[in-house]
């Protein structure tokens, strides 16, 4: 039984926006200048790009979710979110102006405030025991090689701006996390370059079938190629794109039910890494009420 990777792959572009670098910010509250917000235009199922740009103090993100948002609002990933279905395979556009004087690292909860005003959105946080692998160094030692450190790229500053993009296609996936870091996945292969093991954690956990908690206390940022079979291929695949809230035909749903990733296990074992199975304490945010037209602007 076949199913279509080109056009899950297209369609499951969703960018680990939890993991996007911004600091803490202040406890008064902060709103963008002017901002809009819009349902996305319709995207060709074979070719899907989204991204998210901060240029001066201009921020430009098309083709999110709301659950994308949330993650970029609330520096959560994309399964410590729960709601409406909706949430997921919904797609909106938002182009906000910074007010003068603010900086990058306010940008999540300028986020915040405007979710809750243009959704009319109320959500809580909670506490779930729920099964997780564990990324761990194995008793052999890490494998990876180190990225060199990069001035350029390594910048902080909110003059550097921010951009990171991805897209998917019958070809695979690819983002680029910006500064440097980017990740594929295409041709039964993950390739990643210049990613953090908390980055590594939240970008694999959306091609498997539980969360993944990074337990490895690496500070680094490191070069990864994973080699896996073709039908672990199309397994991760079909798990990513559940998880980004594609509805998948019943053939596909079927296949995601068989056990699978033993090869990407091994191929992380070369690395001199392991996922372990356990339970873990995660922290939710559930969306209590949202409206799926967001307000004027």
């Amino acid at each position: 039984m076949r199913v279509s990777l080109g056009i899950i792959s297209a369609l499951l572009v969703s960018l680990s926006f939890g993991q996007t670098s911004f600091g803490q910010t202040s406890p008064a509250k902060l709103e963008f200048e002017v901002a809009s917000v819009r349902p996305s235009a319709p995207s060709a199922p074979e070719q899907v790009k989204v991204g998210l740009h901060i240029d001066g103090a201009q921020v430009r993100c098309n083709y999110l979710s709301l659950s994308d948002y949330l993650g970029i609002a609330y520096r959560v990933k994309a399964n410590q979110i729960s709601g409406p279905e909706w949430i997921t395979s919904e797609r909106f556009d938002i182009s906000a102006k910074l007010p003068s004087g603010a900086t990058q690292e306010q940008i999540p909860e300028m986020m915040q405030n405007l979710l809750a005003d243009r959704f009319q959105m109320t959500l809580h946080r909670e506490s779930k025991e729920l099964p997780v692998y564990m990324l761990e160094v194995a008793k052999g030692g890490l494998k990876l090689k180190e990225s060199p450190p990069d001035p350029d790229s390594d910048a902080t500053d909110d003059k550097s701006g921010l951009n990171v993009a991805g897209g998917g296609s019958r070809d695979g996936i690819s983002v680029d996390l910006g500064k440097g870091a980017y990740y594929a996945f295409a041709n039964n292969r993950f390739e990643a370059k210049k990613v953090t093991m908390l980055q590594l954690a939240g970008i694999l956990e959306r091609f498997m079938d539980r969360p993944i908690q990074d337990k490895t206390n690496l500070k680094g940022r490191y070069e990864v190629t994973l080699d896996v079979s073709q039908d672990d291929y199309r397994w991760m695949l079909i798990h990513a794109g559940v998880s980004a809230g594609v509805v998948l035909p019943p053939e596909a749903l079927r296949l995601i039910e068989l056990p699978g990733g033993d090869t990407l296990m091994t191929a992380l074992q070369k690395a001199g890494l392991t996922l372990t199975p356990r339970k873990g304490s995660l922290e939710m945010l559930v969306v209590d009420r949202a409206q799926k037209t967001p307000l004027e602007n």
